[in-house]
């Protein structure tokens, strides 16, 4: 007698009509709860009997009963298709369930961003039916490129400067920035209109340290520079002191501007836009939990 080999679903459909054979009492029982007639359910036990080799039940005028043989095969049934159930469960699940780690680097000063799309995202992955542990490293922007093309970081917030063609960008942000003064500044109480921009253009400004855009660069090479900042924080710093002029993103600046500390100087030219990206590398493995980040990110635009 041969063994029983590779189960195909037609034989999981066998052992199914077998166990409702069973449960109902017999073939004439199981009718109507199998929806067939009793010669396909007779038909079908046959072909169960012979691909396992076994007879599994009498059935006859002496009724309906199982061969000790049909016992246990019905026993072992039963753990199948219970085992297949949770299968199914566990499948499902992983359709609704994200499990893993994010590593994410973002660039200073973003969280006071109105459109808050990454904490949107990272609200969504982080939910009670997840279990994502997310990791973020602040970091200036070429660090933060750096990680992610040798695969320390899985994506990274930064301003579309010089970006590797290895990089695939997923656009976030539109950052406005302008050029702002602070109380005791000379051009603090002043109208924009009472100022030429050259003379404006002759006060201290701030240059500064981090990548730029060509038109955010050409705003700074116009003005007086004489001080430098590495980063936002450290320009806004130099801004308060009264002592310079610079340039800011409008949501840095917004909490001074409005405790009346800053206040920017002729808004209506002295502007640019910095677009901020999501990166990934082109060549990366697929990552569930990045497809969901990324996914989360789109929808929350």
């Amino acid at each position: 007698m041969a063994s029983l080999g590779q189960m195909s679903d037609y034989e999981v459909r066998l052992v199914r009509i077998f166990k409702t054979v069973v449960e109902c009492g017999g073939f004439t029982a199981a009718e109507t709860a199998l929806g067939i007639s009793r010669s396909a359910i007779s038909q079908h036990m046959n072909d169960l009997e012979g691909r396992l080799g076994f007879s599994l039940c009498q059935r006859g005028r002496g009724g309906f009963s199982l061969t000790e043989e049909g016992k246990e095969i019905y026993q072992a049934g039963l753990t199948l298709l219970t085992a297949l159930e949770a299968f199914k469960s566990d499948v499902n699940a992983l359709h609704h369930t994200i499990k893993g780690e994010l590593n994410i680097g973002i660039t200073d000063n973003l969280v006071t961003l109105p459109a808050m799309h990454v904490t949107h995202a990272l609200a969504e992955l982080t939910a009670p039916n997840h279990e994502v542990t997310v990791n973020i490293h602040m970091e200036p922007s070429d660090a933060v490129i750096r990680s992610v093309m040798d695969g320390h970081l899985h994506v990274g917030v930064v301003p579309a400067v010089n970006l590797p063609s290895s990089l695939e960008t997923h656009l976030l942000y539109e950052e406005p920035s302008f050029l702002y003064c602070a109380a005791g500044h000379p051009l603090f109480n002043a109208t924009d209109d009472a100022f030429t921009f050259e003379q404006i253009a002759a006060y201290p400004a701030i240059t500064p340290r981090y990548p730029l855009p060509s038109d955010a660069r050409k705003a700074h090479d116009a003005l007086n520079l004489q001080a430098s900042a590495s980063d936002r924080e450290g320009a806004a710093f130099l801004i308060l002191t009264g002592r310079f002029i610079g340039f800011l993103p409008e949501h840095v600046a917004a909490q001074w501007v409005n405790a009346h500390k800053m206040r920017a100087i002729q808004p209506g030219t002295q502007r640019y836009q910095i677009p901020f990206v999501l990166i990934t590398r082109h060549d990366r493995r697929p990552n569930r939990v990045v497809d969901a980040f990324l996914g989360f990110v789109k929808g929350a635009k």
